[in-house]
């Protein structure tokens, strides 16, 4: 009977060590709350101890908040100090000035080509290039200029978006190749209600691209507008209501092709410098349809690099960048490159994969099992969070975050990628003026009835993994906002 008391004793002690609150209850039983899914936990990372849960192991739509277990793992694989190459070549030779042969941009998947997150000179890695081929004595080019996109696969986005991604700026594909962040702005002059408003340019230059237009212009100050289309289709839809009376309204979209486009800027831009180019501009996708082959010697021109991994990470976390997110999965996936690893794992899946994203998801979670952590809960389909078939739980989530604070080597490079709520990023407007405001670093992710929040709280020197992620709720994100905060700040006194 001692035995038996004991034991019980213990589990009633397991219990309350992570019980319930008083505002988690009043959380849960708001009306709007009905019918909601909630995963949620708090944790001393310090003594991996659950301070507060609630169906932890709960399977939930994490929408941004995915972007942690994208960067957490390519911090953990690559180093904080890793840069991606871009290779500016030539084959042929060169005789009297004249390139006989081709330019060939050979990318590895550098999302900060162009980006705006890099500064407002968006041409110039484009100018350094124009001046390493000058250099080179070359005035003329008798081929053209290739891009080689193929260390990617070519599908770009993940087969799980929704229709209402394919074509926005935010849900950009990620190739082998891509610049300007893989976006464009689309200018557009809006005159009475009622009308269709007329299509003046795209910034950059884009002629190639087709827009059938079926926007409608409104008396309102905000726009439902929707720009529709698919990777490698030089066409775009556009759909909803847009601000009537407007001289310049600014929509933006997703770039097509951009390895493609980038092989018809670096063209363009050759050509301004007086340097003649014979051939139209291609990529590895329309030449391999050919049977074209790359057989003849290269030689290095110029080689960019991109900011240290730090960087990109810090910058895919602050502004939630989507591209970033999903090119970092890919790179994780180039570390899958032994074919039985990759058959062992599919589980009666297909005999190889072809999918950048799958081998991505992949080599992730082997990466996390060898670190001990249970993936079984962890569903991925990109690296940003837009597949709505995208899952996870706070108690996963948690325990990465734990695991990043006390036992990565790249710790704290992780820890300050997170911005701080209140003051910085996509999470500058939460807590703001709290007593949390300046020791919180949150990553936020939301969608249609999807709010999540993750990351650290730093109190009275003990150092918090918090995940708390809400999915089909049936109130405003604003007022789902709003309860999340006033939960934080009723548990974390």
């Amino acid at each position: 009977m001692r035995i038996v008391a004991t034991l019980l004793l213990g589990l009633l002690y397991a219990f309350s060590a992570a019980q319930t609150h008083p505002a988690l209850d009043r959380f849960l039983s708001t009306p709007y709350m009905q019918g909601a899914s909630v995963s949620f936990m708090i944790k001393d990372v310090q003594s991996d101890t659950a301070i507060y849960r609630y169906d932890a192991n709960r399977e939930i739509i994490p929408a941004s908040v995915l972007k942690l277990v994208t960067t957490a793992t390519a911090l953990e694989v690559f180093g904080e100090n890793f840069r991606y190459e871009t290779t500016i070549v030539y084959d042929g030779e060169i005789k009297d000035s004249t390139l006989y042969g081709n330019i060939y941009i050979i990318g590895s998947g550098d999302p900060t080509l162009g980006s705006s997150e890099m500064g407002r000179d968006r041409d110039k890695t484009i100018r350094e290039w124009v001046t390493a081929i000058k250099q080179a004595g070359i005035c003329s080019i008798t081929g053209s200029v290739i891009a080689d996109e193929s260390i990617f696969d070519l599908e770009g986005v993940s087969m799980k978006w929704m229709r209402e991604d394919l074509g926005s700026y935010y849900g950009q594909g990620s190739y082998g190749l891509n610049v300007f962040d893989n976006r464009y702005t689309l200018y557009l002059k809006t005159e009475a209600p009622a009308c269709k408003p007329l299509i003046l340019k795209t910034e950059p230059e884009m002629p190639s691209l087709l827009f059938h237009n079926y926007l409608i212009t409104s008396q309102t100050d905000s726009d439902s507008s929707y720009i529709i289309g698919l990777p490698h289709v030089n066409e775009r839809y556009l759909f909803g209501v847009v601000p009537s009376y407007r001289n310049e309204y600014q929509l933006k979209g997703d770039i097509p092709e951009p390895s493609l486009f980038l092989a018809q800027y670096l063209t363009k831009q050759l050509q301004k410098s007086a340097i003649g180019v014979g051939d139209a501009p291609s990529n590895y996708r329309l030449l391999s349809s050919n049977l074209f082959s790359y057989t003849r010697e290269r030689k290095i021109l110029v080689v960019t690099y991109s900011p240290p991994m730090r960087e990109l990470v810090r910058i895919t976390n602050h502004v939630s960048h989507n591209l970033y997110a999903d090119v970092l999965l890919k790179t994780i996936g180039l570390k899958l490159i032994n074919k039985e690893e990759v058959t062992s794992s599919q589980k009666g899946r297909s005999q190889e994969l072809t999918s950048s994203f799958d081998k991505g998801v992949l080599k992730l979670k082997q990466h996390w099992e060898e670190k001990r952590l249970n993936t079984s809960s962890l569903w991925m389909y990109d690296g940003c969070g837009l597949a709505t078939a995208d899952k996870l739980t706070a108690s996963f989530l948690c325990d990465l975050l734990s695991y990043m604070y006390t036992q990565s080597p790249v710790s704290q490079s992780f820890f300050q990628s997170l911005p701080r709520a209140g003051m910085e990023g996509t999470v500058s407007n939460t807590l703001r003026g709290s007593r949390l405001q300046e020791i919180t670093r949150l990553k936020s992710g939301s969608m249609s009835r999807v709010r999540c929040y993750a990351g650290y709280v730093t109190l009275d020197n003990t150092v918090y993994a918090v995940a708390i992620l809400v999915n089909n709720f049936s109130c405003s994100q604003t007022q789902m906002k709003m309860d999340i905060e006033r939960l934080l700040l009723s548990l974390l006194q």
